[in-house]
């Protein structure tokens, strides 16, 4: 059993940037994707950034699409989310998932899931 574990969240102001990271609790980890989905209560879990583990191929959810920026350290298999300028709509408990699947978009493709890390933004 891996543990996905996710940590850089918190409170910030608008404009202000963060960075998330989530590491695997076991480095011989076989999987095929990483990424970040956020969610908001009463709303779908929605995707932010996906990674290809592989190949570095990286992917956007279409409203942080040259804001925010997913990198991998391979070696130390920890996935990170650069987010820059935050805005309110931002806010949402953001969530680490790795797929053995390259289908990056769909939630129910991922095995393993964090426990979630808290972002708000205030205005």
């Amino acid at each position: 059993q891996v543990q996905l574990v996710e940590s850089g969240g918190g409170l910030v102001q608008a404009g202000d940037s963060l960075r998330l990271s989530c590491a695997a609790s076991r480095r011989t980890f076989s999987f095929a994707t990483m990424a970040w989905f956020r969610q908001v209560p009463g709303q779908e879990r929605e995707f932010v950034a996906g990674i290809i583990w592989r190949y570095g191929y990286t992917y956007y959810g279409d409203s942080v699409k040259g804001r925010f920026s997913i990198s991998r350290d391979v070696g130390r298999v920890i996935v990170y989310l650069q987010m820059n300028s935050l805005n309110p709509d931002d806010t949402a408990v953001y969530y680490c998932a790795a797929s053995t699947s390259t289908d990056y978009l769909t939630p129910a493709k991922y095995d393993y899931w964090g426990q979630g890390t808290q972002v708000t933004v205030s205005s």
